[in-house]
């Protein structure tokens, strides 16, 4: 395991320590969450970017068209 030191504005420390105790967690932990958070999201991104790049627009846009036919429109619902 790791330590990690980190500078911040202290307001933004504060809010944080308030969510931390407002989640019923430690700093660290609700640190390691939002760090997992964020790798997660890079990496259905890359997942995303890489798999967009090896198709087509067509092939996006049917796929598109199949989850509005699955799921509905914003405008149809």
């Amino acid at each position: 395991m790791s330590t990690l030191t980190i500078r911040m504005a202290d307001d933004k420390h504060a809010r944080l320590r308030q969510l931390a105790e407002a989640q019923g967690v430690s700093m660290n932990k609700l640190i390691d969450e939002l760090a997992t958070i964020a790798l997660v999201q890079f990496d259905a991104e890359t997942r995303f970017r890489a798999r967009a790049a090896a198709g087509t627009p067509k092939k996006g846009l049917r796929a598109l068209a199949k989850l509005d036919r699955h799921f509905g429109t914003a405008a149809g619902k």
